[in-house]
């Protein structure tokens, strides 16, 4: 017989490759809570329940996670893995393939705390797997309540594990401290100043009154863009064009299934000569059901001079390599590495962060 396989490994190899394929949540969630209910099991224990049928009585496995991990155990790479690895990954062009080899982190993500689903720990080991050098933490702020929101109060906790977790992880990798704060309607950024001035990174976004007339959301997006603390606008238009599950398996699950909707409305032009201005980036969204924003905003924004941040607004690790999709649209609109943030260094990105006009 083969040597054993690691069968918690291989369930969330099969998690990961299922998120990264934008699958529905319920098949995520069946190999991560598989995952879940076997680690820390003594293998004599799990050898044995799998030669006698028995693992499915174990609360999180099911009948075909039980049978990965029969077939991991045998030292055969399970049926549901090879299929899923045959079928991964899509090709790119040269232009798109050499943008993503030359990003070196991700600035929007999210984890637990908020809306994601999987701890920080296993989005930071995701990370490093898919050879980022750092991943910028970005749970959502208050006043999104749908998305479990950090208050002041949690978000000072959240920055305390993270130093945790920072001096845990593999030497050459760490996790940047952020959020995603929402822009009100007056364009101020929900969150206090004092914290906002404490994080790495700053994502700001529209999440409410999307369909607000054209001059009020130039307004908020001015106010927003002007503020010294906000770096990067994320999905400046808030549209969706896809209705099909976004695979988040955290409590904001349905909150974030997508629906289609329209672009926002306002001047693009004006918002983005702002950014230039105030050197903030525009974030390419490379989530598949957002492309936000269209190609042809990413090409104005070019024109405009703006910096740009490929991210994945990720929400569980699997999505952490969807970064090829912002990529693709990216050389297609003709941007070039060195107008993209996050091809730098975690420590020139956090100086250009603290140091901005």
């Amino acid at each position: 017989m083969a040597p054993a396989r690691d069968p918690i490994a291989d369930l969330r190899r099969i998690a990961f490759l299922l998120e990264r394929a934008n699958e529905a949540t319920y098949r995520v969630r069946a190999f991560r809570s598989a995952a879940k209910a076997l680690a820390g099991m003594p293998a004599a224990e799990m050898t044995e329940r799998a030669a006698n049928g028995t693992l499915t009585e174990l609360a999180g496995v099911g009948d075909v996670t039980a049978r990965c991990v029969a077939e991991s155990l045998a030292g055969e790479e399970p049926v549901y893995l090879r299929r899923l690895v045959a079928t991964e990954g899509s090709d790119l062009d040269a232009e798109a393939t050499a943008l993503r080899a030359a990003l070196r982190g991700d600035c929007h993500t999210h984890s637990d705390w908020s809306d994601g689903g999987s701890p920080i720990e296993e989005m930071a080991l995701a990370a490093v797997e898919l050879g980022h050098e750092y991943l910028v933490l970005t749970d959502h702020s208050p006043r999104l309540t749908v998305a479990r929101g950090l208050t002041a109060d949690r978000l000072r906790r959240q920055l305390d594990h993270v130093a945790q977790v920072n001096s845990a992880l593999p030497e050459g990798f760490r996790i940047l401290t952020g959020i995603e704060v929402d822009i009100l309607a007056d364009g101020s950024l929900d969150q206090d100043d004092d914290l906002l001035a404490r994080l790495d990174v700053v994502v700001g976004s529209v999440h409410s009154g999307l369909k607000d007339e054209r001059s009020k959301m130039t307004r908020r997006m001015l106010a927003a863009v002007a503020n010294p603390h906000l770096d990067i606008l994320g999905h400046v238009t808030g549209r969706m064009v896809s209705s099909r599950p976004a695979g988040v398996t955290g409590p904001g699950d349905r909150g974030h299934r997508a629906r289609t909707r329209a672009e926002s409305d306002f001047d693009a032009d004006a918002v983005f000569a702002a950014c230039a201005e105030h050197d903030t980036a525009v974030e390419i969204n490379s989530r598949p059901e957002r492309q936000d924003p269209p190609k042809r905003l990413i090409r104005r924004a070019l024109e405009a001079g703006c910096r740009f941040a490929i991210n994945t607004d990720a929400h569980a690790p699997g999505q952490l390599d969807w970064q090829r999709f912002g990529c693709e649209r990216a050389a297609l609109c003709g941007v070039s590495a060195d107008r993209v943030v996050n091809t730098w260094s975690a420590e020139q990105l956090v100086a250009w962060t603290h140091n901005r006009p």
